[in-house]
């Protein structure tokens, strides 16, 4: 797992690339949300596009990560997420608790409203 962090206006666009599984997958995520929060981020954008496949350790810690943005009162949301890990939030029913957008234009002006 690879991650680079762009931003766009108070927007943190967290590029993820790679496999989203446990061990080091998740940790880097974890310690990514975890940094941003502690520098005071509140609006976080997680690109899957490049995410080629997510385990249940991945799933988890995409959940625990909304759940920590939530109670630091933080937006995170997902951009273009390809189908193979759609089709994996699909089967776990975490699409309704996911804000998940198919183009960044979207997505940051979700951020605004």
């Amino acid at each position: 797992m690879h991650v680079e962090l762009r931003q766009s206006g108070d927007v943190v666009i967290v590029d993820l690339k790679g496999k989203l599984t446990l061990g080091l997958g998740d940790q880097i995520l974890r310690d990514t949300i975890d940094e941003l929060l502690a520098e005071n981020r509140r609006k976080i954008l997680l690109n899957l596009s490049e995410v080629s496949f997510i385990d249940s350790a991945g799933v988890g810690e995409l959940v625990a990560g909304l759940r920590t943005a939530r109670r630091f009162g933080a937006s995170l949301k997902l951009l273009q997420a390809g189908e193979r890990v759609q089709q994996t939030l699909f089967t776990a029913r975490l699409l309704p608790i996911f804000e998940l957008y198919p183009t960044e234009a979207e997505a940051l002006a979700h951020f605004e409203s």
